[in-house]
């Protein structure tokens, strides 16, 4: 038997071949680009540090903590400055701190006296049937009106994943908001009594995790990745074909010197859905990735700008505001990169991270540079109050950014389940598996390696790791 096979450099890969190399199991990484790590990126000039993608990994897990300690990360980590927690929602073109306790809530700004009459009356609402499978547009409509989904919902879903409520499955983009709900019939009585079962299991929720980076940013987590697996990692080798034979798994690779196959024991398909449509399976049973096309992906561009800190009006101390669509601006929302952590900007200077584009206007994460820092300059002058010229800019798009689960993601989900029951030693894990953020897409890596793991075990053999050398394909 051969090493395990896994296609993708991101952080699902990585962290898959960390894990699994730590318990002595040979794996061959596989990416098609030049570098592993994803869209996360880090870059420092003129004093500032600005991230490519995410800009933290969000503690929700004690896995998290342990795979930074055994990467040797612990005097790396920064978590985000205790006062930085504040988060805005911008209503009337200001923004509005977001309430943190019930009092602040009934007495902010935010939300009419008819909203805080709905909340009230929303232990009262019932549930959904269980089979149902409501958008999230549809769950607020429901439970809490129009007013929160305006200015709470949409503007969250914006900041979480670019995406519509109206479209996203509550079922599948928000798992746990829809087990609440069907254990206790109300989404208030469920965070209540859902935050005693989180403590238990010594698990936190996303909006209370620590919210964490490095010194010099996440590349840094990238490069320790990348130290540690070594000549495990093949780039610019693209996968082509997966075939199952009586072994294993026969991997086709494109690399620089044409096309190889490489015998292996087991294979993870970790890579972003849209590339895994593209590789040919042959499998004992009939199956072929290409329903992983259905996935979609919409644009976002990342625009991170410094400013003088006079110039800009707004304290900008917290985490960062979210914009409701209702509110008709361009961007998505800004984070207050410098307020979450030290060395994001020089001294007397600030860094602010904004997006364009997801669902709600893809034609304009496509525009060139210079028009997405113009339009996002334009926002800020209103909202923030920005008055200077930037003195440091950066931008980046991701065409196909953030998989969308919208309602009847389900299905696709399930096909994944079948495929790995019926094609033993095919694994699938990742960001369109296994939920989007930075930390859910670690927590993937991590408990599918345990998963390959055992597979492992039953084949003794495949620790031999024959025929798996680490060597980029020729």
């Amino acid at each position: 038997m051969n090493s395990v096979a896994i296609v993708g450099g991101g952080i699902t890969g990585l962290t898959a071949a960390f894990r699994l190399r730590r318990m002595k199991v040979p794996v061959v990484l596989y990416e098609a680009s030049g570098r592993v790590g994803g869209v996360i990126q880090s870059v420092q000039r003129d004093g500032y540090l600005a991230e490519f993608g995410p800009n933290t990994i969000l503690e929700t897990s004690p896995t998290i903590a342990s795979l930074i300690r055994d990467l040797g990360l612990e005097g790396e980590r920064l978590y985000s400055d205790p006062c930085a927690g504040q988060r805005f929602i911008v209503r009337d073109s200001r923004p509005v701190p977001v309430p943190a306790s019930p009092l602040a809530f009934f007495t902010s700004r935010l939300f009419s006296a008819s909203a805080k009459w709905q909340l009230v009356k929303e232990p009262f609402v019932p549930p959904a049937p269980p089979d149902a499978e409501e958008s999230v547009a549809e769950l607020v409509l429901r439970r809490l009106g129009r007013e929160f989904l305006d200015y709470a919902i949409n503007p969250l879903v914006g900041g979480i994943y670019a995406g519509d409520p109206a479209r996203l499955s509550v079922k599948q983009a928000f798992p746990k908001l829809h087990a609440l709900e069907q254990r206790y019939g109300s989404l208030i009585k469920g965070q209540i009594f859902g935050a005693r079962e989180r403590k238990r299991r010594a698990e936190v929720s996303k909006q209370d995790a620590p919210k964490l980076s490095f010194r010099d940013g996440l590349q840094t987590l990238i490069d320790r990745f990348r130290r540690e697996l070594g000549d495990a990692v093949c780039l610019q080798a693209t996968v082509t074909r997966l075939r199952e034979s009586p072994d294993g798994w026969t991997v086709t690779v494109r690399g620089n010197g044409g096309e190889e196959n490489r015998q292996h024991s087991a294979v993870l398909l970790a890579a972003p859905a849209y590339r895994l449509a593209e590789i040919e399976l042959h499998a004992a049973a009939d199956l072929n990735l290409r329903p992983l096309n259905r996935v979609e992906y919409p644009p976002v561009a990342s625009v991170v700008l410094g400013f003088r800190r006079e110039d800009v009006a707004h304290p900008v101390q917290g985490f960062g505001m979210l914009i409701p669509q209702v509110e008709g601006f361009r961007i998505l929302g800004t984070l207050f990169s410098s307020s979450l952590f030290p060395n994001r900007a020089p001294a007397g200077h600030v860094t602010l991270t904004s997006y364009v584009g997801g669902t709600r206007a893809p034609e304009l994460a496509m525009r060139n540079g210079d028009e997405l820092v113009e339009l996002t300059l334009q926002d800020l002058r209103t909202i923030l109050g920005v008055t200077g010229p930037p003195t440091f800019r950066h931008h980046v798009l991701y065409p196909r950014a953030i998989p969308q689960y919208v309602v009847g993601y389900g299905r696709l989900r399930e096909l994944m389940s079948e495929w790995e029951t019926r094609a033993p030693g095919l694994f699938l894990a990742g960001h369109y598996r296994d939920g989007i953020s930075l930390g859910d897409s670690m927590i993937s890596g991590h408990d599918v390696a345990e998963r390959i793991a055992r597979q492992v075990e039953r084949c003794p053999e495949a620790r031999s790791g024959t025929g798996g050398t680490g060597a980029s394909p020729r």
